[in-house]
């Protein structure tokens, strides 16, 4: 797995920055902005690790954990029935997350082969 070429990554980065942003362009109420632009700058920063360290399971992982909260974000943070702030979370927030899904098998697949326990 080469640095800084999954497609996937790549895609979340875009889901975080258009999360983060899209404060700019919709109607923000409860605690939107907060969730909005902490998790977008969460999710680009984890598939920024993903991309210059390819192969790490755990990362992958956390990935997935930020793109679940960035999806209920709307119901944790009171703002479900502002259209544009919520659809702004949940939209990136599954891309992240169906992405991130198929990023993790070959991440892991890619973890065991360089890092192979050999029996003495």
């Amino acid at each position: 797995m080469k640095k800084w070429t999954r497609w996937q990554d790549w895609t979340v980065v875009a889901a975080g920055a258009y999360a983060a942003l899209s404060v700019l362009w919709t109607a923000q109420g409860g605690a939107s902005v907060a969730f909005m632009v902490t998790l977008g700058v969460l999710l680009v920063a984890a598939a920024v690790t993903n991309l210059a360290v390819p192969g790490m399971p755990v990362a992958e992982w956390v990935q997935a954990a930020v793109a679940v909260v960035l999806l209920i974000a709307p119901w944790i943070g009171g703002f479900a029935s502002m259209t544009g702030a919520a659809w702004s979370a949940w939209i990136p927030g599954a891309i992240a997350l169906v992405v991130t899904a198929l990023a993790i098998k070959p991440s892991t697949e890619e973890y065991r082969h360089h890092h192979v326990m050999t029996a003495p």
